[in-house]
Order: C-alpha cells, then sequence, then structure tokens
C-alpha cells in the first residue's frame, strides 16, 4: 500500500527546522499542502525570523509541492487562529494538525525561575491546546481530522533538569486520551509521537555519531501513519527513534484488594505493599476512566 496526502491539508508547527521540518517534506512529498508554522525563535524561545519558514517552503515548492509560510507563535491565541485561518484561505480547509513545536529551558527546579516553567508550558502544552482547538471545529464540521501532539521521554519517564519541559509533555497524554473521546463520531483521530532524534535541542548532549544516527526523518513516517486516511489508531502513544518504534502504555499492576467492609489503615496498605506494587501479571491496560472506576471497584 502507498500513502498519498493529495487534496489534503497541513499544518505543521514548528516546521522551519529539525522534527517539523522532516514532518512537514515527508507529507509534501506524498502531496500534502502544508502550512509551515515557525517563528524563527532560538531553542529557548527567544528572537525570530522569518527565513527558517521561508526555506521549507521554498525546499518543497522547488521539489514540485504546495506550501506557505506562517510566523506565528503557537503561545499566541490569535496567533493559533491565524495558522488555521492561513490553511483555509490559502487551500480551502484543513486536514492534519502536527503539534511540533516546543522550546527549552532546562535548569534543575530548585533553581529553575517560575517564568521559565510557565513558558514552557504555554508554548507545548497550551500552545498545542489554542492550535487543536482553532482547527477543532472546521474539523467537526469536515467529519473529519488527524491531530498529532508531541510528547517526550522526559514526561513518560523523567529527565533531570527538566521538569517544566516534562511537565507539559504528559499533559499531552491527557489532552488526547480526551479529546480522543470527544472527536471519535466525527472521524477525528488524535495520537502523540514520543520522538527521539537529533536536533539542536540535542546538541552536545549526545556523542556526535549517535546524533547522526537520530535522523529526525527516521520519525516522521509514524507521524506520517497517524495523519493517514488508513490511520485506525486514536489514543494512542508512538515511541520512535533511530529506525526503532513501539506503543507505549500506561499500565497497572494486579493490586490488591484490602478491607472492603471497613476503612483501610496505614498498616494495612504498608502490609500490602509488595502485592500493591509487583509489576508481575500486570493488568492490561485501561482504555477509559470508566475502565479505572470500575478495575477500583472490583468489577473487571
Amino acid at each position: 500500500m502507498t500513502f498519498r496526502f493529495d487534496n489534503r491539508v497541513a499544518l505543521v508547527t514548528g516546521a522551519g527546522v529539525g522534527l517539523g521540518r522532516s514532518h512537514a517534506l515527508l507529507l509534501a512529498s506524498r502531496g500534502a499542502k502544508v502550512v509551515v508554522n515557525d517563528p524563527g525563535v532560538t531553542t529557548d524561545g527567544k528572537g525570530g525570523s522569518s527565513a527558517v519558514a521561508n526555506q521549507v517552503v521554498e525546499e518543497i515548492k522547488a521539489a514540485g509541492g504546495q506550501a506557505i509560510a506562517n510566523y506565528d507563535s503557537v503561545a499566541d491565541r490569535d496567533g493559533a487562529n491565524r495558522m488555521i485561518k492561513a490553511a483555509i484561505d490559502n487551500f480551502g480547509k484543513i486536514d492534519i494538525v502536527i503539534n511540533n513545536a516546543g522550546i527549552l529551558r532546562d535548569k534543575t527546579f530548585a533553581k529553575m525561575e517560575l517564568d521559565d516553567f510557565d513558558i514552557v508550558l504555554k508554548v507545548h502544552l497550551l500552545g498545542s491546546v489554542y492550535v487543536t482547538k482553532a482547527a477543532w471545529q472546521h474539523m467537526i464540521d469536515q467529519k473529519y481530522g488527524r491531530i498529532v501532539l508531541t510528547t517526550s521521554g522526559s514526561g513518560l519517564a523523567g529527565n533531570y533538569g527538566q521538569s517544566n519541559y516534562g511537565t507539559a509533555k504528559t499533559g499531552m497524554i491527557g489532552l488526547m486520551h480526551n479529546l480522543m473521546m470527544e472527536g471519535a463520531k466525527y472521524n477525528i483521530k488524535i495520537n502523540c509521537i514520543s520522538p527521539v532524534a537529533g536536533t539542536r535541542m540535542t546538541e552536545g548532549l549526545r556523542p556526535e555519531e549517535m546524533q547522526k544516527k537520530l535522523d529526525p526523518a527516521q520519525v516522521s513516517p509514524a507521524v506520517a501513519w497517524l495523519c493517514s486516511e488508513q490511520c485506525d489508531a486514536t489514543g494512542e502513544v508512538i515511541a520512535a527513534g533511530g529506525g526503532y518504534y513501539s506503543r507505549v502504555k500506561l499500565v497497572k499492576t494486579r493490586g490488591a484488594i484490602l478491607n472492603t467492609d471497613k476503612i483501610n489503615t496505614i498498616e494495612d496498605f504498608a502490609a500490602a505493599k509488595d502485592r500493591i506494587f509487583d509489576m508481575t501479571g500486570a493488568a492490561p491496560y485501561l482504555k477509559t476512566m470508566d475502565d479505572e472506576t470500575r478495575k477500583a471497584l472490583g468489577l473487571i
């Protein structure tokens, strides 16, 4: 099966460099009309330049594709609306949104200014909310949409000095799980990508040889599949990097049912801790909050 995106319109945020650029180039090479969004800021979110978005647009056009540039920040609500308006004004609709834009303000929590916490959450998490919200009603009206959020191992497992970034990235999971329910009857599928890639955000953090092997282009096939008409997944997290792909799920241990006819004590919990923490034979993952409730009541 060959995957094509003819007659599909995609917005890729942070598409001037790295992962976003790779996603945009791949979709365009398969026929998508692409809005290349990038304000051209540094990795910590400062400055700005139209050059990076323009360069990707020129690459796409030189290869025979269709693309326009947008320089708004995802952290600006009006800017998010302008991105979607640009797609509709130039290409007639919006089918695909890839929320990729991000910045870094790494420091240990003890040394981190709260302003650095706020701005990272605003760009990553609220930026994804603003852009997705701007596209949401259009997708409902046309009964079609594909949305990709970008999470990270820093949120799924943790990373030293990235409490702000990790918090924002874990927030993507909650956003996804709720929107997958609301979008299901409108054929809107929303998923997360958890990439490992050699980009300007990871320069100097890994050996150069490893950095080269972690080409962002190895992540983009998974992203593009999640954006395709053939995608049958929603509410999933896909980890991708260096040619390795996997499905990520939150799981629960089988746990322990203690006293159900009286309130348990701290001592009751402590006595059962080994059973509660034991990952042997972990229970199947829970698909909905209703499953969580039913499991807690011993109904599943």
